[in-house]
């Protein structure tokens, strides 16, 4: 088609939604979903501990997770493909609730691994449902080439601060329940040992859940799905997979988003193994390093939140968001080096670099992810953007666990932090290609320029040339 539809033409499936209005609910669905997550991250290991597992179990529980999301990442989003988005991100929401309060009440291990494998595949099945809903949505009511990346930016600004909060409530709930004379004691007796003070962040988790699913089903109407059956799923989904493994194959364009998601992954597990040992060493305990770590935690995803909400200006200010995924790159591979390249010293002023070099990455990552989800949702259609999201997260995933047992087994100094500032400058190098001409007009862009046609759900082609540049100079 050639022309924007006017807004008279909304699907009536999406409940007539309006752009803003879609874009507040995405950023609450976001923000609800991950703030019980960001609760768990203060008083995980914690929890565990004082209920008597030692860290080679501990580990265990947090491979449990990593592994179960990462084999369902595929899987899961074709079936959100199929089935809906409403009834997938729902499932995410009661499974995470169930895994909140296996591992708030579990004194076994078996319960905490099997509520770490539930909240795993919670996280698969999340993995790309919200987003695709909203984009649906506004290209129901304003076309396929209505602006994303405010309302993207938005919606990852709100997981970023979900994840801030979270952490700050999870980790200070306990110590402020404790000063409570007697309360940990008589919590204990009163619950047979299955309710102490660290379980409450997880329990309360569980309640945030229950309030994510009833929002889910009552704020986010989507067009009816054809009836199906169970056969006809088990059916849809490898088929929803084959299209999504092909996106990277045979389009260039994606085949860039993935491999920069890949070395994101990279900066990523760096970052997340390597800071916690440095804060213990510049604090002398790991009790101290651990609430510094906590708060420079918290830090990061704030800066995170701030680079997405800051993601559409830098599109405007360097001119399309190839360029702004470049820039940003740019500004986490600075900060990869600003930190590898003070590990030898711990004076105030290294100190004050490494903390700079933190920021600058998640401020990085946080401008290039709103602009890299902005290219990918103009190269695949509703039918197979659930798969193309999980897919970009796979290789997310399997990079930051290579990577991190790479970093592992280096020894400790520069050279862990060096290998991934090089991994990211390999991906930013990917954006700095000369946009080729522009693919054939298919009507105007947000940007104000032509845009390519979106890939198709059935048989991929490849639509977008090696030096592709669907984004002219946004207004």
């Amino acid at each position: 088609m050639t022309g924007r539809p006017v807004p008279a033409a909304v699907s009536p499936g999406h409940g007539g939604l309006d752009g803003a209005t879609a874009r507040r609910r995405y950023v609450t669905v976001s923000f609800l979903f991950w703030l019980p997550i960001g609760m768990s991250i203060a008083t995980g290991v914690l929890l565990f501990t004082e209920r008597g597992m030692g860290l080679a179990a501990i580990a265990g529980f947090y491979a449990v997770h990593s592994l179960t999301a990462a084999a369902m990442e595929l899987p899961t989003g074709g079936l959100s493909d199929v089935i809906g988005r409403r009834p997938v991100l729902a499932i995410a929401g009661l499974l995470n609730l169930t895994a909140f309060t296996l591992i708030g009440l579990g004194a076994a291990g078996w319960a905490i691994a099997l509520g770490m494998g539930l909240m795993g595949l919670a996280r698969a099945l999340s993995s790309g449902p919200a987003e695709a809903w909203y984009v649906d949505t506004v290209h129901a009511h304003a076309g396929p080439d209505a602006d994303l990346r405010t309302g993207l930016a938005r919606g990852s600004s709100a997981t970023s601060a979900a994840l801030a909060l979270g952490t700050l409530l999870g980790g200070g709930l306990p110590w402020l329940l404790g000063l409570a004379p007697g309360l940990g004691e008589w919590l204990a007796d009163t619950t047979g040992g299955l309710v102490i003070l660290l379980s409450v962040p997880a329990l309360l988790g569980a309640l945030v859940e229950g309030v994510f699913v009833f929002y889910v089903l009552s704020a986010l109407p989507e067009p009816p799905r054809p009836r199906t059956t169970l056969r006809r799923v088990m059916g849809g989904v490898p088929a929803a997979i084959a299209a999504g493994l092909r996106l990277g194959a045979r389009d260039a364009l994606i085949r860039r988003i993935l491999l920069t998601a890949s070395a994101a992954g990279a900066a990523l597990a760096a970052v997340e193994l390597l800071t916690p040992g440095r804060a213990a060493a510049l604090m002398g305990t790991a009790e101290s390093g651990a609430l510094v770590f906590a708060g420079l935690a918290c830090a990061g995803f704030l800066c995170s939140a701030l680079g997405s909400q800051l993601a559409p200006l830098v599109a405007r200010f360097t001119g399309g968001s190839e360029r702004a995924v470049l820039a940003s790159l740019g500004l986490v591979t600075l900060g990869l080096a600003l930190l590898g390249l003070t590990t030898h010293t711990m004076s105030p002023l290294a100190t004050t670099v490494a903390v700079t070099g933190y920021g600058l990455v998640y401020l990085g990552l946080g401008a290039a992810g709103p602009n890299e989800n902005d290219l990918l949702h103009r190269r695949v259609d509703a039918s197979g953007r659930a798969t193309a999201l999980s897919v970009q997260s796979l290789s997310l995933q399997l990079v930051a666990a290579g990577a991190g047992l790479g970093a592992g087994t280096l020894p400790p100094g520069p050279l862990p932090w060096l290998l991934a500032a090089t991994a990211v400058l390999a991906g930013a190098l990917l954006w700095v290609r000369r946009p080729a001409p522009a693919p054939p007009h298919h009507g105007p862009s947000a940007t104000g320029g032509p845009v390519a046609a979106p890939v198709p759900a059935g048989p991929l082609h490849d639509t977008a040339p090696e030096e592709i540049h669907p984004h002219a100079r946004p207004t």
